[in-house]
């Protein structure tokens, strides 16, 4: 009885921490939508900040936050993947490949504020890039960097070693393997965590803040020099005002901001089915 008691009470305590943080998670998008679903128009879209929150748009922050993506994914990305087929498929089994390892997974869990630092000192300091968009998208290719090479490697780990034997049995090259065997079978993994880790660099603020990302801005970026604004920080600027309205607006940023990683991790989903299905 006393087994049967604690097997009870171990599904209870289960079902609860599944269900409580999703109760949570609907409460709080619920409210978010009903705060800021009337506000979301194309005027809201095409518009740009304001000290009036019924004229207030994202225009500034959407466009630089679909720049910074896209110059972040083309740093991080690469560079990712290359470092685990380096780590996985060429690196020998030694005590500095060991220790390179565990330093990536460890990256992974640093606070996002301490890129931030390090891309304040090396990239707006250092190397005389000022508070501009390639500033900061350099900071965010760092922080999601650890997080593609962990992703790319436990994809190459998944990869059976009997395809690589066969490949070299055939007399197939190690770049061969790596080209024509490893990676068209990890690449769905692989495609799968780059998107979830570019998704993540979207959502970051405190990073952003360090490196100088304005909050009032009337323009968008007109060049990777210039400078810019993101969407989180459009909606923490929001937030810190005391007008009701900018709330609202606020609200609304949070909606654009939430449909925009819906979108990102939908198109990972289909992107790895299509994949599956090719292989």
């Amino acid at each position: 009885m006393n087994y049967k008691a604690k097997d009870r009470a171990l599904v209870v305590i289960c079902v609860l921490a599944t269900i409580l943080p999703l109760t949570i998670l609907v409460v709080l998008i619920g409210d978010v939508l009903i705060d800021g679903i009337g506000r979301v128009s194309v005027a809201f879209l095409e518009g740009f900040p304001s000290r009036k929150p019924d004229v207030a748009g994202v225009k500034p922050g959407l466009v630089g936050s679909a720049l910074l993506v896209m110059l972040t994914a083309s740093v991080a990305v690469p560079l990712g993947i290359g470092t685990a087929i380096y780590l996985q498929e060429y690196g020998e089994d030694t005590w500095w490949r060991r220790l390179v390892a565990t330093n990536i997974s460890s990256l992974a869990g640093v606070p996002s504020v301490i890129y931030g630092l390090l891309g304040l000192g090396v990239f707006v300091q250092m190397l005389g890039m000022g508070r501009s968009l390639i500033a900061g998208a350099l900071t965010l290719a760092l922080l999601i960097l650890p997080v593609v090479v962990i992703s790319s490697l436990e994809a190459l780990r998944a990869v059976p070693d009997v395809l690589r034997e066969a490949a070299y049995g055939l007399g197939a090259t190690r770049w061969q393997v790596v080209r024509h065997v490893v990676l068209p079978s990890a690449l769905p993994a692989i495609l799968t965590g780059c998107i979830l880790s570019v998704g993540r660099a979207i959502g970051e603020t405190a990073p952003l803040i360090v490196v100088g990302a304005l909050t009032f801005v009337t323009f968008t970026p007109d060049g990777i020099d210039a400078p810019f604004t993101a969407l989180p920080i459009q909606i923490y600027s929001w937030v810190g005002r005391p007008q009701a309205g900018f709330q609202e607006t606020a609200a609304a940023g949070i909606v654009v901001l939430l449909a925009l990683l819906l979108v990102i991790n939908l198109g990972a989903i289909i992107l790895r089915a299509r994949l599956t299905r090719s292989r």
